[in-house]
């Protein structure tokens, strides 16, 4: 089969497409056509290796998993003969940061991890960037259990996890203000942000309103900065380790002072996350944003974009399957 390889850390152009042998699943784990992928900030972190703790879980020296992509849209081609919950021909998407291999026309998943059948009337492209950005959304959103009436900042707000985050923290009820650059402050009012912030005209660290929650979504500021714009009891996250990486540390230690702190929550995605995820989708909640689409061939061109920072939503991944037209 086709796939997207690379066998050492490095930029982009260590992605080669190369032809390799098609998994078999198991008896627990369905084998999935992949017809489209994304590339996204995880990928790139474990691709780059720049923050050293990725090779702790993808190998010290070079790659165990030869091949990237995290999420996923495509058709079950075949079934383990212990699953039970799926069939041949199912349509799913799904997220895989233990093993990943999305960036390739084959993929296994075990019927119990994060995979769930396509929301009806879906197609793959739409599908496939639901989780990425939505799940680390989604982890950040409970762990400072975010309800109804309170007032939240996201930094960031058009990336794969802002806008997601924009669209779950309105679901629950919450205020969102907004903060992007001038050409999505539209787009950013039509997910339902209560204010909008152009970063390029304002700085939102001196807005003279406060919040209970301070979203970064992109980790360009700081829990310094960001603090007095918090409540008294206010929460700063973000989606990155900050200056030396003291946004882990901080998060162990401003708890104990009272008053405004900084919670980082390790990410983690389950099969109910998918299903729930799939749930807001189907009601109207929420619709990932794409940006743009590259086939696989074009995939260290993806990956150049992706790492321009300036992407709004998702790089969707097309994979073609000769002889197959993709939904």
């Amino acid at each position: 089969m086709k796939a997207a390889i690379y066998n050492k850390y490095g930029p982009p152009e260590v992605v080669q497409l190369a032809e390799t042998k098609q998994p078999v699943p198991k008896d627990n784990e369905v084998l999935i056509k992949v017809h489209t992928t994304t590339v996204n900030r995880t990928d790139c972190g474990f691709r780059s290796a720049e923050y050293f703790i990725v090779r702790f879980f993808s190998g010290l020296i070079s790659p165990k998993n030869k091949t990237l992509g995290s999420e996923f849209a495509g058709e079950i081609e075949a079934i383990g003969k212990g699953v039970k919950s799926l069939k041949q021909g199912d349509k799913v998407f799904g997220y895989n940061d233990t093993k990943f291999g999305a960036h390739a026309q084959y993929m296994v998943m075990a019927e119990n991890e994060p995979i769930a059948t396509m929301p009806e009337g879906m197609t793959y492209e739409e599908a496939a960037p639901i989780t990425e950005g939505a799940h680390y959304a989604l982890c950040d959103i409970r762990a400072a259990k975010i309800t109804s009436g309170q007032k939240v900042l996201i930094n960031g707000a058009t990336g794969a996890i802002g806008s997601a985050a924009v669209q779950i923290v309105k679901y629950l009820g919450a205020n969102v203000t907004a903060v992007c650059d001038t050409k999505n402050v539209d787009l950013l009012k039509s997910l339902g942000a209560d204010q909008v912030i152009d970063y390029k005209k304002e700085d939102f660290t001196e807005l003279k309103q406060t919040f209970d929650v301070v979203f970064d979504a992109v980790g360009k500021s700081t829990f310094g900065k960001c603090k007095p714009l918090l409540g008294k009891d206010g929460i700063y996250m973000s989606t990155e380790l900050g200056p030396m990486s003291q946004n882990p540390f901080l998060a162990l230690i401003t708890p104990l002072t009272g008053g405004k702190k900084v919670l980082f929550p390790m990410p983690t995605i389950s099969q109910k996350d998918v299903v729930f995820l799939k749930e807001l989708v189907v009601k109207g909640h929420y619709k990932p944003l794409i940006d743009r689409r590259y086939p696989i061939e074009q995939i260290v061109e993806a990956y150049r974009y992706v790492e321009t920072g300036q992407k709004t939503g998702n790089v969707v991944i097309t994979i073609d399957h000769p002889g197959q037209a993709v939904g």
